[in-house]
């Protein structure tokens, strides 16, 4: 079972809703992970995740949402503000990450930490494609998770 899991969340179809599988695609693409360290491409899948994130010490989600701020904006929320947060929805995937803490919780294996990077969307109309301000920040989005591991004990290393 793998200590730490990045999950990368979001609906690659709306634009910037789907930062999430964007970066973690960018994540293992850009860097050499530790052995303990799963990069997961969560999509929007829901309950499917409970096996993968059964047990796991420490998970990073990145993930669109509406923060109140402008758009492209990003921020980094921790603890007890993840499941809380996605109580205001923004899509239907974010009631399936909710359910899946909510039954990690239950079963007695929720992750020990938790940490969510998100980012205000700029659209969210049907598109492939991240918009030109969301995309100019994902380098740093990816560079935050890096930190994220390297302080859980968990360094990345940038390929040459």
């Amino acid at each position: 079972m793998s200590k730490v899991v990045v999950l990368g969340i979001g609906n690659v179809l709306l634009s910037d809703e789907g930062v999430g599988v964007h970066a973690v695609k960018a994540l293992a693409q850009q860097y050499d992970l530790a052995d303990d360290v799963h990069v997961v491409d969560g999509g929007t899948t829901g309950m499917e995740l409970v096996p993968e994130l059964d047990e796991v010490e420490h998970l990073i989600v990145i993930d669109a949402l509406r923060i109140g701020q402008p758009p492209a904006s990003i921020v980094r929320l921790e603890g007890d503000q993840v499941p809380a947060f996605f109580k205001t929805k923004l899509s239907p995937h974010q009631v399936g990450l909710s359910d899946v803490l909510a039954a990690l919780a239950f079963k007695g294996s929720a992750p020990s930490h938790v940490v969510l990077i998100g980012v205000q969307p700029v659209t969210l109309s049907l598109g492939f494609e991240l918009s030109h301000a969301v995309k100019a920040r994902l380098d740093e989005v990816v560079s935050l998770v890096v930190s994220e591991l390297a302080v859980s004990g968990h360094p990345a290393r940038l390929r040459a």
